[in-house]
């Protein structure tokens, strides 16, 4: 991926010098405080008891935990060695890059395709823990995006579990990462969030989980979108670059992640959507750059 002479984004706040115990309790709009994430399978038991749905605000939690059991999530039990300083000052400025690069086509695009004014989302760098408009952020939770606060988070130590444990790494398929969680922030910015929020309080839980599948493969959508035109304006694709954004895609289908968890797929509980369709809707942004392309919910079959 070529990013030589695109600038940093001003909007990358940098908060790895935190110490872990500066994290405060879970602080959903409309919930009790108090509660702190501690692992995901507890984030998604509060996130149901309050209705909603931690898939949406936690889009990049199941492919830290690498698996899942029953259609809970699993936390990551310990987290990985530091990076040196030279490779983790490398990434800030990648992650800072392909920052810009998103402001830079959603500042374009949104108001182009939908009459909709883009604001930034900045993005957190936080290294074990933080504090999140969410609640209490953890480095387990992998990248997501927060509603309440309009940001997004990302402990970069997510980067080495990508090439680690899901054998999906590659600096695009890292930018796609970031560029799926943008593509929330543009979602809540068209107001697909809240409605879906308030649409699963009245669903049951098969209902609700396939609302969350169409906002991660819009997601995924509107990342491609942003490739797109990425491409069109700095040429940042190179040989093998789709192909790092295709294998994570399809590594974090939940398909594969329930037959490598438990053995077994359950389409019920899905709340990403599988690896066929991950990686077809990521192509679909990414052939035709339109936002319209995007819009899951108004597609019988996905």
């Amino acid at each position: 991926m070529r990013l030589d002479g695109i600038e940093e984004s001003e909007n990358v706040e940098d908060r790895r010098g935190e110490g872990r115990d500066n994290r405060g309790g879970m602080n959903f709009p409309g919930g009790r405080g108090g509660l702190g994430f501690g692992t995901i399978a507890l984030l998604t038991i509060v996130g149901w008891a309050l209705g909603i749905n931690p898939a949406i605000l936690i889009g990049g939690a199941e492919i830290v935990s690498g698996a899942r059991n029953g259609g809970q999530v699993v936390s990551r039990q310990s987290a990985p060695p530091r990076s040196s300083s030279q490779e983790e000052e490398q990434l800030r400025v990648f992650v800072s890059r392909v920052l810009k690069t998103n402001e830079d086509v959603w500042q374009q695009v949104l108001p182009q395709q939908r009459g909709v004014p883009f604001k930034r989302a900045p993005l957190v760098l936080y290294r074990a823990g933080t504090n999140s408009g969410c609640g209490s952020a953890e480095a387990a939770m992998g990248p997501f995006y927060c509603p309440p606060d309009g940001k997004i988070y990302l402990d970069m130590s997510f980067f080495a579990e990508m090439r680690t444990k899901l054998r999906a790494g590659g600096d695009f398929a890292y930018a796609y990462v970031i560029a799926h969680e943008m593509g929330h922030h543009i979602e809540n910015l068209l107001g697909i969030l809240p409605k879906v929020q308030q649409a699963q309080q009245r669903l049951s839980r098969r209902e609700a989980n396939g609302l969350s599948v169409r906002v991660e493969l819009m997601a995924d959508c509107l990342a491609g979108v942003w490739a797109y035109h990425a491409n069109q304006r700095w040429r940042v694709l190179e040989q093998g670059d789709l192909e790092e954004a295709l294998a994570a895609a399809a590594a974090i289908g939940d398909d594969k992640l329930q037959k490598q968890s438990q053995g077994y797929v359950v389409p019920d509980s899905f709340t990403h959507g599988s690896s066929e369709q991950r990686s077809r809707w990521l192509q679909q942004g990414l052939r035709t750059g339109q936002v319209q392309s995007c819009d899951t919910f108004n597609t019988r079959a996905l």
